[in-house]
């Protein structure tokens, strides 16, 4: 699921960059679509916070679905799905907190001794972990979820500026590009305030994928859940493994 999440931000901000077309679109007139996406993508790293939503089709297995509030100093609040298993995640006060459904935690400890008896009783409740914890500190990182976004700038060529379209009430101009392996990305970047993006579509090819982007700014203070809802998943996995 922290691969969803990363992987989310990735093939949604990869790919910017290209020609104009017309020159004509504004408020970015005399800026080339190239310009507009850089513009775009430095923008939307030094963004305090945001909200991304949005589905990834992967071309083998289940669509992954990321409802996240994430800011700079790793505060986080959503939910994502992923093959049928959902969880709830929450980054709060240097704490990592996940609640899994049943199918999350049978996947997760496929496998592991005890499993059957294990899952039942973190199913639907919050589990908590360090912050810095291997497995989880990247779910909640904006740094780490967009790092990659000028890791390979010849992905971001040959992008045309197009009309512009409305992105949930704010006003948006459209980048797009076709691949040569048959799929048609579309860009929208925000055209008033800052460049934000504030959608990436993806159509066509085997990986179609819509993610939009949100709330820009707005403070993310996720609410730790009550002593009483959280268990302890390394003392629940004892005593599973010796039953």
């Amino acid at each position: 699921m922290a691969a969803a999440v990363a992987g989310m931000a990735l093939v949604a901000l990869a790919g910017c960059g290209g020609d104009d077309s017309d020159g004509k679109s504004k408020p970015f007139e005399g800026k080339s679509a190239d310009q507009i996406a850089a513009d775009a993508v430095e923008a939307t790293k030094a963004a305090d916070s945001m909200h991304m939503k949005g589905t990834v089709q992967p071309s083998a297995g289940s669509p992954s679905t990321v409802d996240l509030s994430v800011d700079n100093s790793n505060n986080c609040d959503g939910t994502i799905e992923s093959q049928g298993a959902s969880a709830d995640v929450r980054n709060a006060k240097g704490t990592f907190y996940l609640r899994g459904d049943e199918k999350y935690w049978t996947a997760a400890l496929k496998g592991q001794p005890g499993s059957d008896k294990i899952v039942p009783k973190l199913a639907d409740k919050w589990v908590k972990a360090p912050a810095d914890d291997a497995t989880t500190k990247n779910m909640c990182d904006k740094h780490a979820l967009i790092a990659d976004l000028d890791k390979d700038k010849s992905e971001r060529k040959g992008m045309k500026k197009g009309s512009t379209a409305t992105v949930d009430g704010a006003e948006a101009i459209r980048l797009t590009k076709k691949t040569s392996g048959g799929e048609t990305m579309t860009l929208y970047v925000a055209t008033e305030g800052k460049p934000y993006i504030l959608r990436s579509k993806t159509t066509g090819g085997k990986a179609p994928n819509t993610t939009t982007f949100s709330d820009y700014g707005k403070p993310v203070s996720p609410q730790e859940p009550a002593p009483g809802e959280t268990v302890d998943l390394k003392k629940i996995a004892a005593s599973g493994a010796k039953a």
